[in-house]
């Protein structure tokens, strides 16, 4: 990757990091289990920046390449993600701390949405995100009317989990 490629990198993560934040927070229950899975996501995306062609926003790019390494890693290893050293691939970028326990409200949704199979909870999580079902489509690779229908279900159960 050339310096100017690894600077655009760099400023583009900086803009749009807490993207990644929200996926690790759907994704994990605790701070450290977070933070491996934030630097997962921050390799995988480092790694394929360089492929970026520029067809969709970056932030679907991201919202992409952070939901497919979630759901990739947790299936392979059962809910323990496996780190690479951090310090040695991206020594330059810092993570700012977000902590989702801020908002009462988010962390009950949020362990509503844990409960929820991995691929409902990418889509809940592009829905509360304001991405449109064009976007929740082309980011999940399936088709409108599916992203329409599956997020409909998935209201239901998390309005059952929420009032019982």
């Amino acid at each position: 990757m050339t310096k100017e490629l690894e600077k655009q990198f760099i400023s583009e993560f900086h803009d749009h990091q807490n993207i990644i934040h929200k996926v690790c927070s759907i994704y994990t229950s605790d701070k450290e289990s977070h933070n491996d899975l934030f630097q997962e996501i921050t390799i995988q995306l480092w790694k394929a920046y360089p492929t970026f062609r520029g067809d969709s926003k970056l932030s679907t790019w991201m919202y992409r390449v952070g939901l497919n390494t979630a759901i990739t890693l947790f299936r392979k290893s059962k809910r323990q993600v496996q780190t690479q050293d951090f310090d040695a691939v991206l020594y330059r970028i810092k993570s700012t701390e977000y902590d989702p326990t801020q908002e009462e409200q988010l962390s009950v949704m949020y362990k509503a949405i844990q409960q929820l199979s991995d691929i409902d909870k990418a889509l809940i999580f592009l829905y509360l995100e304001d991405k449109n079902y064009k976007e929740i489509s082309e980011t999940m690779g399936i088709s409108e009317v599916n992203a329409r229908v599956k997020m409909n279900r998935i209201k239901t159960r998390l309005k059952t989990i929420l009032n019982p």
